[in-house]
């Protein structure tokens, strides 16, 4: 809190591989998958994943996640800190993960065959320090995106670091239109932290239908004074939030950091903020067991803190993928050979509620201009 200190000299490594996009004759689609699962077909397969509806419907989830709706009414929303090279390679500890496992040229075709394979329309991601490497290639697949870097993003303290880690948000360009772009740095009792936040309002081509996401990433750490400061910054974020959503439905998704048991999850699912848990809606009440799931050093550390939030009046949890079993992951958890971070996507299908309301009409976004 308050003033920040100087960064300290620290070798910045622009990723050479990183400038090299994807060759001219690779389409969109099952080619595009299948060029950045060529260069890691040594590899495991990705863990495996379950998708589920909601209760009381099919209790029997089916094998594997479903292609994303194609309704006008509906949309794909994936939650996911993908995890952070320089935190992973120098401040992590993960000691039970192969080294190949965290080398970037490894990690950059599991985070992208992660999305691919599942297509989100909407892609809320934290801990990216490598923007422009996922901006150029997922463009190919008819992505844009936005990207906020943290104040003082501690992979600046790093080694061989790329630059500030922070908040982006990816949208499918052919299913949505940017109306809005907002971007906050989050505050704690009216002082700046080294927290993020983005906005968007996003507008469906066909039906002129709008959402309105934010993602986010809060402070990290355990202990009753960081959960307070959490606590804080879920209130900033409610407010900023407030100020620019006009009753769209809204959907906020990020790393809190938190536990459902701390004061902050009260806060973002309190009945004022119109706001529920679209997880715990899909296993009858109550949030999956983690999130994230890791070995540091020789402690396991297991825990559910990341989320997507919605609003149940104007949108409807149609579906969901499961975050991967204890026994897939193994003994030596996340990430690993078949899973490039520490934290698994939340992959959730979403239907607006209200598919007669007239569509809005407005001028062409200023971002666009």
């Amino acid at each position: 809190m308050g003033s920040f200190t100087s960064k300290p000299q620290v070798e910045k490594v622009e990723c050479a591989e990183d400038k090299v996009g994807v060759p001219d004759g690779v389409a969109a689609g099952r080619a595009l998958l299948q060029w950045v699962r060529e260069p890691i077909a040594h590899l495991p397969p990705l863990l495996p994943r379950l998708y589920r509806t909601p209760p009381p419907f099919p209790v029997t989830p089916s094998k594997a996640p479903l292609p994303p709706p194609s309704s006008p009414s509906s949309f794909r929303i994936m939650q996911w800190n993908i995890l952070a090279q320089a935190l992973g390679t120098h401040a992590d500890n993960f000691a039970q993960c192969p080294r190949e496992a965290l080398e970037w040229d490894t990690r950059k075709y599991r985070i992208l065959e992660e999305v691919l394979t599942h297509l989100p329309h909407v892609l809320c991601l934290q801990e990216v320090d490598h923007f422009g490497y996922l901006e150029k290639v997922l463009a190919r697949q008819g992505y844009r995106g936005v990207f906020m870097p943290k104040p003082d993003s501690p992979c600046l303290y790093l080694p061989n670091n790329n630059g500030p880690d922070g908040c982006a948000i990816f949208w499918d360009d052919n299913k949505f239109e940017l109306v809005k772009k907002e971007s906050r740095v989050v505050e704690v009792w009216h002082v700046q932290s080294n927290q993020v936040a983005i906005l968007l309002v996003l507008e469906e081509r066909s039906s002129g239908r709008r959402v309105l996401v934010l993602t986010t990433h809060l402070k990290a750490r355990q202990g009753a004074l960081l959960a307070s400061l959490r606590n804080e910054q879920g209130k900033d974020l409610l407010s900023f939030l407030d100020t620019h959503r006009n009753d769209e439905p809204t959907v906020v998704c990020g790393d809190f950091n938190a536990e459902p048991s701390e004061p902050v999850y009260s806060t973002m699912t309190d009945t004022s903020t119109r706001l529920q848990s679209s997880y715990a809606f899909l296993n009858g009440g109550a949030e999956p067991d983690y999130s994230t799931w890791k070995v540091r050093g020789d402690v396991d550390c297991c825990h559910n803190i990341d989320y997507i939030f919605y609003t149940p009046s104007s949108l409807q949890v149609t579906g969901g993928v499961d975050v991967p079993t204890e026994e897939a992951l193994g003994p030596g958890r996340a990430p690993c050979l078949a899973y490039p971070s520490d934290h698994f996507s939340l992959i959730c299908d979403l239907t607006f509620s209200d598919t007669d309301a007239h569509p809005h009409t407005h001028a062409k976004p200023e971002s666009s201009r």
